[in-house]
Order: C-alpha cells, then sequence, then structure tokens
C-alpha cells in the first residue's frame, strides 16, 4: 500500500513545472501556453525518511526501500471540458483510483506568464475544477444508470443500491459533491461509493502556487485559498514551482542552505508528501535486517495483523504476533539485542494497534 496523488488544475498554473520539480526529472514538459501536457505523466516518488538510513547503519543492511508515492499529472482542465472545451475531460479517467487530489492554483502575479481566463483568481480556478470533477462523476453515474437498473432486476444486492445510486445521481446534478451526499454511510451507499471511486469524495490538498516573494508571508491569493480550504476541512501548501525547479540537481546540503535563505524549511515534495499522509490518516512503520532496511504504509489505528498485511496477505491470514521496538529505543540502544536485554523489545498481539515509527517484526504461520 502507498500513496497515490493526481495533479489536477486549470491550464498554465504550473502542474507541469511542480510535478517536474516533484519527481526531479524532467518528465513532464512545461511551457508558458496551455495545454501543454497531453499525456498523464506518472512517476514513482521515495517518502524522505532519514529513520531509514540511520536503522540501516546499525542494522547493516545492503539495501533501503522507502515508502513511495506515486504521481499522475494529467493535461490541464477548462471551464466547459466536459462539453469538450480544450482538451476535455478524459485524462480524469486517469485520477480515478488516485488516493488523493492535489490542486494546484496559481498565487501570483506575472505579466508574462499568462492565464487561461486572464486574470489571478485562485478560488475561481478551484470552483471552476470542482465544477468539472462534479459533471465527470455526474456523466460516469449517468452513463452506468441504465445497466445498474437492468441488473437490478436479477440481483438483490444490487437492487438495494439502487435508490441510493438514483438519489447520488440527483445529487451530483444539483452541483453538489459526492462527498456532502447525506446518507454516505449507509451500506447501500458504502457499496456504490466503493466501486464508483468518485473523484469528488477524495481527499483534496490544495496546492498555492506562489513566487519567491510568496514564500515570505500569505499574499491576499493564498489567504483566500485558505479560508476557502478551511470551509472544507482540506489542507493548503504553499510552494514556488520556480524556486522548486532550481532545486534539481542540487545536494541535500546545497538544496537545504537555499531553502534556508527563503526561510523554508522543508522541499515542496516533503510538504506535499507529509500533508498526504496528513490528510489521508497515513504513517509508516518499519523492518530491518541485514538485506534490507523498509518503510510499509498503513493507515493510523491499523492493528498489527492489517500491518502485517501491507508485507503479504499471508502475514495477516497467519498472524501469531510481533515483535515490537520503538524506533527511538532502537536507536538509543544500537541495535534489536541490545534492546532485547533491556527489555525493550515488545510482544504483541493481533489488538496492538502499531504507531509511526514502530520497528516491527511479525511472526505468523503459512
Amino acid at each position: 500500500m502507498g500513496l497515490s496523488v493526481g495533479i489536477v488544475g486549470l491550464p498554465n498554473v504550473g502542474k507541469s513545472t511542480i510535478f517536474n520539480a516533484l519527481t526531479r526529472e524532467q518528465n513532464a514538459e512545461s511551457a508558458n501556453y496551455p495545454f501543454c501536457t497531453i499525456e498523464p505523466n506518472k512517476a514513482v516518488v521515495p517518502v524522505p525518511d532519514p529513520r531509514l538510513q540511520k536503522l540501516a547503519d546499525i542494522a547493516g543492511s545492503q539495501k533501503i526501500l522507502p515508502a513511495t508515492v506515486d504521481f499522475v499529472d494529467i493535461a490541464g482542465l477548462v471551464k466547459g471540458a466536459s462539453q469538450g472545451e480544450g482538451l476535455g475531460n478524459k485524462f480524469l479517467t486517469n485520477i480515478r483510483e488516485t488516493d488523493a487530489i492535489l490542486q494546484v492554483v496559481r498565487c501570483f502575479d506575472d505579466p508574462n506568464v499568462v492565464h487561461v481566463d486572464g486574470s489571478i483568481d485562485p478560488v475561481r480556478d478551484i470552483e471552476i475544477i470542482e465544477a468539472e470533477l462534479i459533471i465527470a462523476d455526474f456523466q460516469m453515474m449517468e452513463n452506468r444508470h441504465n445497466r445498474v437498473v437492468k441488473a437490478a432486476r436479477g440481483d438483490k444486492a444490487i437492487a438495494a443500491t439502487l435508490p441510493v445510486f438514483e438519489g447520488l445521481l440527483a445529487h451530483l446534478g444539483e452541483g453538489k459533491m459526492a462527498y456532502t451526499f447525506e446518507d454516505k454511510e449507509s451500506d447501500a451507499a458504502k457499496a456504490v461509493f466503493k466501486e464508483s471511486q468518485f473523484l469528488t469524495d477524495k481527499k483534496v490538498i490544495y496546492c498555492c502556487n506562489v513566487d519567491e516573494d510568496g514564500l515570505m508571508e500569505d499574499n491576499d491569493y493564498v489567504k483566500a485559498v485558505k479560508a476557502y480550504a478551511a470551509e472544507r476541512d482540506a489542507d493548503v501548501v504553499r510552494i514556488c514551482a520556480k524556486m522548486e525547479e532550481e532545486l534539481n540537481g542540487m545536494s541535500d546540503e546545497e538544496r537545504d542552505e537555499f531553502l534556508a535563505e527563503f526561510g523554508v524549511k522543508e522541499s515542496g515534495l516533503d510538504q506535499i508528501i507529509h500533508t498526504g499522509y496528513h490528510t489521508l490518516g497515513l504513517i509508516s512503520y518499519l523492518t530491518q535486517g541485514p538485506k534490507e532496511t523498509r518503510a510499509w504504509t498503513i493507515h493510523r489505528g491499523d492493528t498489527a495483523p492489517k500491518a502485517a498485511g501491507v508485507i503479504h496477505t499471508d502475514f495477516e491470514r497467519g498472524f501469531i504476533r510481533a515483535q515490537v521496538i520503538s524506533y527511538d529505543d532502537f536507536i538509543e540502544k544500537g541495535g534489536e539485542a541490545a534492546c532485547r536485554d533491556a527489555g525493550l523489545l515488545r510482544t504483541e498481539g493481533k489488538e496492538y494497534v502499531v504507531q509511526d515509527g514502530d520497528v516491527i517484526e511479525f511472526l505468523f504461520n503459512v
């Protein structure tokens, strides 16, 4: 299990530049004209986690395997995309399976960089994109409607979901996001939501693309986005795509010094990944040994058997117990043996809730 993020936004707001900066590779062409990105760009990015190197040094691991994030950058949407304006919304299918949406909005003035709507208004841009996402969900449901009605005649399980299906179709048709559907927590609704993968039910992170001055303090554009996001209980990150692009090719030390000049503690990549983990309630537990040290992504609140299942489903089915050491204890004592001698290695059962940074060895029956 890993984190996957779909990047959306209007054309020419810095999506592809941010994608390039995040992945530290020039995978997505970026240029000062709309619709620069045509085919979806995809990249797998390692999650920065300095704990892994420290564990690996102690364990003498041959390799380090960090958790990863999948980024998917699609062509810019415009108002009317659902009716075929611009490049249409055909690329939205590429982000239906992502866990979260990173919506990039431009939050700086620059007469040399054109805006598809002729002026800078990030809240308007957000509303345009979200309207297109609602329409895309509505069209998806509308296309499925006749098939679902027919299938419901001979299948009681599908028949039970039909009222919810039709209620959601009406809800979306009124221009409302799927996540605001009142009956969302019923068993029938959960079945429909799971199958449909609504774009408007995904967690959203609003990404304010600012200029270098905008890194020092929130400008009025960023303040407006934060107010909009607060009403929706959504997270906001503020990054400068231009500066992030300049970080490419720098060493870690050079990058830290460069960021410090602007009073920034984390790169855009780190901000987005950490915010994504917070938004989706994700944490990492760690495994170590002579072959490899590795981070595994799970949901906060997952029990030990469920966490074991991320490694392999057999681990969850045959779970016996977990041998757990906190990361801090492991580092302080210098390894598993010393922690065992100090009584810091704990044996946990099926009810144990895994904590971020737990160093775990699972015992299981095949």
